[in-house]
């Protein structure tokens, strides 16, 4: 008997074991996928994990539906480091596999319901449901689950269905299909015998009575002297000829049609340009890189805003291509790549690819398969995090860059990685070098610099010797004193603003919060629509007229009158990017003026659109959220504007401070990346608050050394680690019951290491009550048996049938 243990891709502990016969179990690979019987009747897409011999499970095994790769799609390297993973963020190996794949590879098996064709069906006994459903099998042959649904217009109709089959009437199959569709093209040529000469020339003797026949051919014979294959559309573009034409001669037996694979994504710009040579600083900083890796696998860019970090990358890039290897560029935004795209395509032509979630299945199945076979069109892979779960062979270098920013971290669903770290072992794994670059970057990669463990190196020169931005802090309570605030606007701003507008130059304004004003509230009563599913109030989106909740997505239209009392009075409080674009479009109404946010960027190029419009200088003050501070290279940006540091500094987060200073220096180091100085501007209604302070002097090392110390007092990293966990359930009774059993459990083994239950500052989200519980956990001990106790604790907490309905969710490093 041969047996093949599989990984469903759902959030189960255990593989699972089928049973193949001797033909399967000698083709079969781990890493291939094969559709597998699971549950009543469903059948899912499973990784092959191993093939063996060994004793039968307790259960009876099942067979395998079909085997659906000819070789495997997963590497071996790839399912240790998926293993680490699972292992790591303390979640199952099927949900790392979920995360991991392109959708188009995880097919499930779909219902199709289709008549008996010996049933003898009484109508008298059917009920209306019933007899619409059985109708509609009169008419074709067989319904899909979700026509069903759309004719009875109702999403649960399994019921109906059950009664169906239970009367004799209907038969239900489960049928995988295919959801990758390969891109093909048409192209056309002549058919024999028309490819000899002689039959050629009669041809074309006979068609004087057919000019636009003739003049088709005419221009194949053109196309066909520089083109091996000729597409069809530009045949018919090229002799100005239609779609009947060509059928015509197709149908006449003269040309011939085929098909052949394309790739979704192909490079057409121009050839690949040579690379410039570096400055005297990006070079001691490109050297000290080289010496760094010869002595550690991991090293540290530490290098100000616009002092020409991706010069130094491409260099890297440059020297590892010789060898053959492949590269992993990993950036925090999508928005990032699509600047940097058109810069690495700029040197390196072909050999660039990109990956990530915007992209459709198909484009990322195309890619996936690329990385594979190790074609040369993707030796440069440049994504967001999920690029990390790619099928590498042969990878020699990981470039991190911006690997402070929060956007790495995956908060849900599990697999809760964060992708800085992740990509590490990634690299360890294949035995590939890497970069992590910053220009403020976070504390556990400078801690980990400064203890040894990685390399650092430091590049303090802006490119072109540029002086860093000149930041000047705005107290915004001394304006409004003396009556010199227009709107959200000091004078101050407004003056440079128009000074840097009358220069021709652009101005970037940073607010970090989407919509009008993020609370509506009645000046009578004091009341603020609240969302329904959760405890926030309602951010309204003026664009939409209508008041929405950031959490669920719940959306009302915009009151006229309060719910509580019925006035009239409600009015916003606080201000949002939309409230800003609007002012401004008062006060520069000459100006063109975009906002880039969430709301503004939903579409798969509306980064590029927006991009490539302000590099035109098609736009000339920009508004925006955090997305403005990662990375983006404007060369005509002269001034910077944050309308207000307040609210990132008193966000309720262990971090605040150090994001503050990342995120106020990067959204600096937006201006002024050319010859002249720029400038910046912060308004705040505490200038006075000690990372203002730094973020003005461009300190960091202060900014470093101060938060050290503050974090090793309260115990926070990087000198303890954190596991987050969280109890989640409807009622709130039983959400505080769950979480003080589970927190009395962990405290007999960790005691005061563990912190909580207590409330998050949002209680409530989706209907369902929050807790959070914190595990500390010093460097002196053992994380994995920390891990081990925390896991115990979770199988007996799930035992418990009072608490089998509360979810719990677990997030490693959580921060």
């Amino acid at each position: 008997m041969y047996f093949i243990d599989v990984i469903l891709p759902i959030p189960l502990r255990q593989a699972f074991t089928y049973s193949v016969n001797r033909e399967e179990a000698t083709f079969l690979q781990p890493g291939m996928r094969v559709a597998v019987p699971f549950g009543k009747s469903k059948i899912y897409t499973a990784i092959v994990y191993a093939v063996h011999q060994n004793d039968p499970p307790a259960y009876e095994t099942k067979s395998i539906d079909q085997i659906l790769d000819e070789t495997p799609i997963i590497s071996s390297t790839q399912l240790k480091h998926w293993e680490w993973m699972a292992s790591y963020y303390m979640c199952t190996l099927g949900e790392v596999i979920k995360a991991a794949l392109p959708s188009a590879f995880l097919l499930e098996s779909e219902t199709i319901i289709s008549l008996r064709k010996e049933a003898e069906v009484d109508e008298t006994t059917l009920s209306d449901d019933e007899f619409v459903v059985f109708e509609a099998l009169q008419n074709q042959s067989s319904l899909h689950i979700n026509d069903v649904r759309n004719i009875l217009d109702r999403n649960h109709v399994v019921g109906v269905i059950q009664k169906l089959l239970e009367k004799g009437i209907v038969m239900v199959q489960e049928e995988v299909f295919e959801q990758y569709q390969p891109k093909l093209k048409r192209y056309l040529k002549l058919k024999p015998p028309f490819t000899e000469e002689e039959p050629l020339k009669l041809l074309l003797d006979e068609m004087t009575r057919a000019p636009k026949q003739r003049d088709v051919l005419m221009t194949l014979f053109v196309l066909q002297a520089s083109e091996k294959n000729v597409e069809s559309v530009m045949l018919q573009k090229k002799s100005g000829s239609t779609p009947s034409v060509l059928k015509t001669l197709i149908d006449k037996g003269i040309l011939e049609e085929y098909y052949l694979q394309k790739d979704r994504m192909e490079y057409t710009g121009e050839a690949p340009s040579e690379i410039k040579g570096l400055s005297s600083a990006q070079q001691k900083a490109y050297e000290e890189i080289q010496q760094s890796f010869s002595v550690k696998e991991i090293t540290l860019l530490h290098g100000v805003t616009a002092s020409g970090k991706t010069e130094i990358y491409v260099k890297l890039i440059e020297d590892l291509l010789k060898t053959g290897k492949q590269v992993l560029y990993i950036l925090p935004e999508i928005a990032l790549t699509t600047q940097l795209i058109s810069r690495l395509q700029q040197y390196f032509g072909k050999k660039v690819a990109v990956y990530h979630s915007k992209y459709s299945n198909n484009e990322r199945v195309e890619v996936w398969q690329q990385v594979l076979q190790q074609k040369p069109k993707a030796q440069i892979v440049i994504g967001a995090r999920s690029a990390l779960f790619l099928p590498f062979q042969n990878l020699g270098l990981v470039i991190v860059d911006e690997e402070h920013e929060p956007s790495f971290k995956q908060y849900s669903p599990a697999p809760r990685y964060h992708a800085r770290d992740a990509v590490l072992v990634l690299a360890q794994l294949h035995h590939a070098k890497v970069l992590m670059g910053s220009a403020t970057p976070s504390l556990e990669s400078y801690y980990n610099a400064l203890e040894g463990k990685y390399g650092l190196v430091n590049l303090k020169e802006r490119f072109g010797k540029v002086l860093p931005p000149e930041i000047e802090l705005v107290d915004i309570r001394e304006k409004l004193k003396r009556k010199k605030m227009t709107g959200h606007f000091s004078d101050r701003l407004l003056e440079d603003m128009d000074e840097a507008l009358q220069n021709k130059e652009q101005v970037i304004l940073f607010q970090n919060r989407r919509g009008y004003s993020p609370i509506v509230e009645c000046t009578t009563c004091g009341v603020s629509p609240q969302c329904p599913n959760c405890d926030v109030s309602l951010t309204y989106h003026q664009h939409k007229d209508q008041l929405r909740c950031h959490y669920c997505g719940y959306s009302m239209a915009m009151l006229i009158s309060c719910l509580a009392c019925g006035n009239e009075t409600l009015d916003s409080k606080g201000f949002g990017t939309e409230q800003i674009e609007e002012e401004l479009k008062e006060l520069f109404p000459t100006y063109s003026i975009t906002r880039m946010d969430q709301d503004t960027t939903k579409g798969k190029h509306a980064y590029a659109k927006l991009i490539e419009r302000m590099e035109n200088k098609e736009i000339d003050i920009l508004v925006g959220t955090q997305m403005l501070a990662k990375g983006l290279d404007f060369r005509d940006v002269s001034l910077v504007g944050v309308m207000n540091a307040d609210n990132l500094l008193n966000f309720p987060d262990f971090r605040a401070h150090e994001r503050s200073f990342q995120l106020l220096q990067q959204v600096a180091g937006r201006a002024g990346r050319t010859q002249k100085r720029g400038k910046v501007l912060i308004q705040s209604y505490n200038p006075q608050h000690q990372i203002l302070q730094q973020v003005s002097t461009h300190d960091y090392e202060s900014m470093y050394k101060e938060q050290s110390e503050e974090r090793y007092q309260f115990h926070y990293p990087p000198h303890y680690r954190i596991i987050k966990i969280t109890v989640k359930h409807r009622n709130f009774t039983t959400m505080e019951k769950a979480s003080g059993w589970l927190t009395e459990v962990l405290k007999m083994a960790l005691k005061e290491q563990v912190l909580g239950p207590v409330s998050p500052p949002v209680a409530r989200i989706r209907n369902e009550f929050i807790t959070n519980i914190l595990v500390k956990i010093p460097k002196e001990n053992s994380l994995s048996k920390t891990k081990g106790y925390i896991a115990k604790a979770q199988q007996r907490f799930q035992a418990l049938k009072e608490f089998s309905s509360v979810k719990l969710t677990l997030d490693v490093d959580n921060y």
